[in-house]
């Protein structure tokens, strides 16, 4: 695989765990190669978009043949860094800490939740989907033992920006933050902002009012 450019878009790196996703069903049904217009047809997106997105990442198609699958997953596991498994802590015990960690049955194919970390003493040594819940004064020392890559907020939005310090003070340069608040990072860290009540906000100006 060749060098990766300076410069992806955001856009393109959305798109790869689409096609990650769909790679590893195919791999479920023992499908051995899929073309960029099967995939396109599959995925609505159009066959060129899939080939010029691929090709920022190296050449892993064949004319006429298409894409071999098992080799396309293991290429876009490597370019996402999803080859092995990362580590995630989760600061919050509350109703989305739960849930987060009933979800992990799901991401240990690529990434496991290894810790979760409240303030609230009343919570710490409780069991959630088998993690027992940890204080967050300890964040550091379990960040450098487990080696944690990834920190997710699920905190009310006034304690997320201190939470955010935290991870940041622990040595996390990657946060998925469900706080409805933007946060302040220092160079270097990246924050992806997932915002429900957006969103459903977003699907409810399309509704047309019909019952």
């Amino acid at each position: 695989m060749g060098e990766k450019p300076e410069k992806i878009s955001e856009s393109v790196v959305r798109r790869l765990p689409i096609y990650l996703r769909y790679c590893h069903q195919l791999q479920k049904n023992d499908v051995k190669t899929v073309s960029s217009k099967k995939l396109g047809e599959l995925l609505q997106l159009n066959p060129a978009q899939i080939r010029k997105d691929l090709a920022y990442f190296g050449e892993f198609g064949r004319k006429g043949v298409g894409y071999e699958v098992d080799y396309l997953v293991s290429k876009i596991e490597q370019i996402l860094h999803v080859d092995q498994i990362i580590p995630i802590v989760v600061i919050g015990a509350g109703s989305m800490g739960h849930a987060l960690c009933k979800y992990n049955d799901y991401l240990k194919q690529h990434m496991q939740i290894v810790a979760i970390l409240d303030h609230d003493h009343a919570k710490v040594g409780k069991v959630v989907h088998h993690l027992q819940v940890e204080h967050i004064d300890q964040l550091n020392e379990i960040v450098a033992e487990r080696k944690i890559k990834i920190g997710i907020i699920a905190v009310p939005s006034h304690a997320a920006q201190d939470v955010c310090n935290q991870l940041m003070d622990a040595g996390i340069h990657a946060i998925l933050n469900f706080a409805p608040i933007r946060l302040k990072t220092r160079p270097g860290v990246r924050v992806q902002q997932t915002d429900v009540a957006r969103d459903l906000h977003t699907l409810a100006f399309y509704l047309t009012g019909e019952e």
